[in-house]
């Protein structure tokens, strides 16, 4: 069964809003890369579609944009090639190498879950709510920004029942930037 990550940044006060971190850089593009490459997969909702859709999607003259660095270029490369599953009641159709997924959303992802591969990864806000409701992230992985937002949307808001994590992996970045990487505490153990 391949596993589900839940990977995203956030300020030190739980925001997560796209621009109240740090501007990205170098390392942390090439850290979200690998995230992707380790993925057969990326699992959206609606809103996180089309965000990245707009920022990362290959223009149609083939060329990259001016704004883009040398070294987002591999990291637009691979969003814009990877399989992409989108959940969204109000979207008729999707393309971008992307499929609707319809039906229950736990047998949905359940399903997708017991694919081969190497893993499902999961991103934005309100999705990934739903998900670790059901019980079905696998993987938490939080890049923790030395910031204090002050406003924006916050990580998980709404959990309906708390979920213990145990710590796997920890990086540091020059930024000061921690991704920490955690999974889900069965609750066999917590007795």
């Amino acid at each position: 069964m391949r596993p589900l990550r839940y990977s995203i940044n956030v300020t030190l006060d739980g925001c997560c809003h796209h621009e109240a971190g740090l501007v990205p850089d170098a390392e942390s593009m090439e850290f979200w890369t690998e995230a992707m490459r380790r993925s057969d997969a990326l699992l959206y909702g609606r809103v996180t579609y089309e965000m990245m859709e707009t920022a990362w999607r290959r223009p149609s003259s083939g060329t990259w944009p001016e704004w883009m660095q040398d070294w987002d270029v591999p990291f637009a490369d691979t969003i814009d090639q990877a399989k992409k599953y989108v959940v969204s009641t109000t979207l008729g159709s999707v393309d971008w190498n992307a499929e609707l997924l319809g039906g229950d959303l736990k047998s949905s992802v359940e399903a997708l879950k017991r694919e081969p591969g190497e893993g499902l990864l999961v991103g934005g806000l309100a999705l990934p709510l739903a998900l670790a409701d059901l019980g079905l992230i696998d993987e938490y992985e939080f890049v923790v920004q030395p910031v204090l937002a002050g406003h924006g949307p916050t990580l998980l808001s709404g959990l309906r029942e708390r979920i213990q994590l145990e710590q796997v992996s920890r990086r540091d970045f020059r930024s000061g930037a921690v991704a920490l990487r955690f999974r889900p505490v069965p609750a066999t153990s917590l007795m």
